[in-house]
């Protein structure tokens, strides 16, 4: 039974679902500062709508809704309005949430493949698609969460199918790797336009 612990462990730890456990116990969570957009603004280089909520770090000062934007760099997510989408990389998302792990620079997107047009679709959001669930993407300047092909390191994950992590299992170091190049010709395809 011990062999099996490990590698449930470790997925656990790779997915967020240890990460997000609350320290205090009980069902409760923290009540993270946040503060939804009033107006268009570009927040982390990318444009957002009317009505984002950007979520902010845990803090001892500041709970809950906010009156005023916080430091972006205590920012940890952007959650679009529902039902609304921006273009990043070519894909239309709903969300880009901080990586749990600070020592690690990057952050998950979540795509709404519904509102994904024919001229949108090929072989990146195939492969995005193949994972169903959300991308992790390293990036150099944390600073950065647009579609910027000059900030962007790797894909880290797609899913808990295909992570970085598991460096010795070559059929998802491959699939990263494709999924990687072919994330960059997309992305520069939607950025020329």
């Amino acid at each position: 039974m011990k062999f099996f612990k490990l590698p449930l462990l470790l997925v656990a730890l790779l997915t967020g679902c240890v990460g997000n456990m609350n320290p205090t116990g009980g069902n409760s969570r923290p009540d993270y500062p946040y503060f939804v957009t009033t107006k268009p603004l570009v927040v982390k280089k990318i444009a957002v709508p009317a009505g984002t909520t950007l979520v902010y770090e845990e803090s001892f000062w500041k709970k809950g809704k906010q009156d005023k934007m916080l430091s972006e760099s205590k920012l940890t997510a952007i959650n679009l309005p529902v039902g609304t989408t921006i273009n990043w990389g070519g894909v239309p998302i709903t969300s880009i949430v901080q990586f749990f792990n600070s020592e690690m620079r990057g952050f998950s997107v979540t795509a709404d493949f519904r509102k994904l047009t024919k001229e949108q679709n090929n072989r990146f959001t195939e492969m995005w698609q193949s994972c169903d669930d959300n991308l992790g993407i390293a990036i150099k300047d944390r600073d950065d969460w647009s579609f910027n092909p000059d900030n962007i390191a790797d894909v880290q994950s797609c899913s808990v199918l295909y992570q970085r992590y598991f460096k010795d299992n070559k059929e998802q170091q491959s699939f990263l790797d494709e999924m990687y190049t072919e994330m960059m010709k997309s992305g520069k395809r939607s950025l020329s336009k």
